[in-house]
C-alpha cells in the first residue's frame, strides 16, 4: 500500500476514483484513507484546507471528505469558497460536532452529505458509493482545450481558439497519444502504459518520439513545454485546466 501522504499514488493508479481526505487529525487521516484503500478507491490525505484546494488545482478528485474542526480555514468555510468558484464536486462533511445547527450550516454552505464523528468506516464508504453513482462521470476527452488548441479527436486535429483557419493536422498515433493523456488531466502517464494505451506495447521509447513532434505542434517553445510536460520518474502529463 502506498502512503496515504503520497501524491504519487494519484499519478499511478489513474483509472480508480480519486478520493482527497482532510482533517487535520493525523490518527483519523490514516483510517480513512486506509479503508478507502481497502474498498479499491485511491486515496490521498492532507492536514488543511490550503493543501486541499493545491490538490483540486493539481489532479483530477471524484470527491472530498472535510473536517469541519480545522486550523485556519474550517471546513464550513472551505466548502463555501469551492461552491463559490462553481466547483460541484461531490463533498461529504465530518465533524464532532452533531448538533443539527451544524448539520444544516454544512448542508448551506454546500455539502451534498454530512456524517457525524465517532462513525463507521463501512457507512462512510456507503455514502461515498452513493455519491458517486449520482456524480457526472469524469470527462471523456473528445473534445478538449490544450493551450490554445481545440483537440478533436474524432477529426485528429488541433484548431487554434482565436484563429479557426489555423488548424494542425495529427497522425493517429499522436491522436491516440493526446486522447490517452487527456483522459487523465495533470496526472502523470508512464510511458509503459501509454505504449500500451497506443497499441506499442515494448516500443516505450517511440512514446519519447511521439511526444517530441507533439510539443513541436502544440507548444510555443518545445524546450519548455508548458502542457505537454515530463515528471521525472513518472512518465508524461498533459497540463489542463479542469
Amino acid at each position: 500500500m502506498k502512503s496515504c501522504d503520497d501524491y504519487s499514488v494519484f499519478y499511478m493508479y489513474a483509472d480508480k476514483p480519486h478520493i482527497l481526505v482532510i482533517d487535520d487529525d493525523e490518527r483519523i487521516r490514516s483510517l480513512i484513507s486506509r479503508f478507502l484503500w481497502k474498498n479499491d478507491f485511491v486515496s490521498l490525505s492532507v492536514s488543511n484546507a490550503q493543501d486541499g484546494k493545491q490538490v483540486l488545482k493539481d489532479f483530477y478528485v471524484d470527491l472530498v471528505i472535510c473536517d469541519v474542526m480545522m486550523p485556519g480555514q474550517s471546513g464550513f468555510e472551505f466548502t463555501k469558497e469551492l461552491r463559490s468558484k462553481n466547483n460541484k464536486i461531490p463533498l461529504i462533511l465530518l465533524t464532532a460536532l452533531s448538533e443539527i445547527e451544524n448539520r444544516i450550516e454544512g448542508f448551506e454552505q454546500g455539502a451534498d452529505d454530512y456524517l457525524p464523528k465517532p462513525f463507521d468506516p463501512k457507512e462512510l464508504v456507503l455514502r461515498i458509493k452513493a455519491l458517486l453513482r449520482r456524480a457526472p462521470k469524469r470527462p471523456e476527452a473528445k473534445t478538449v482545450q490544450i493551450g490554445p488548441y481545440i483537440f478533436d479527436a474524432e477529426q485528429s486535429n488541433l484548431i487554434h481558439e482565436n484563429e479557426t483557419d489555423i488548424e494542425v493536422s495529427l497522425t493517429e498515433l499522436e491522436t491516440k497519444l493526446l486522447l490517452s493523456l487527456s483522459k487523465t488531466p495533470n496526472e502523470a502517464v508512464s510511458r509503459e502504459r501509454l505504449a500500451e494505451l497506443c497499441d506499442m506495447k515494448g516500443t516505450e521509447r517511440a512514446i519519447d518520439v511521439q511526444v517530441t513532434r507533439l510539443r513541436k505542434k502544440i507548444e510555443k517553445d518545445p524546450a519548455k513545454p508548458e502542457f505537454l510536460k515530463t515528471l521525472r520518474g513518472k512518465g508524461y502529463m498533459l497540463r489542463m485546466t479542469i
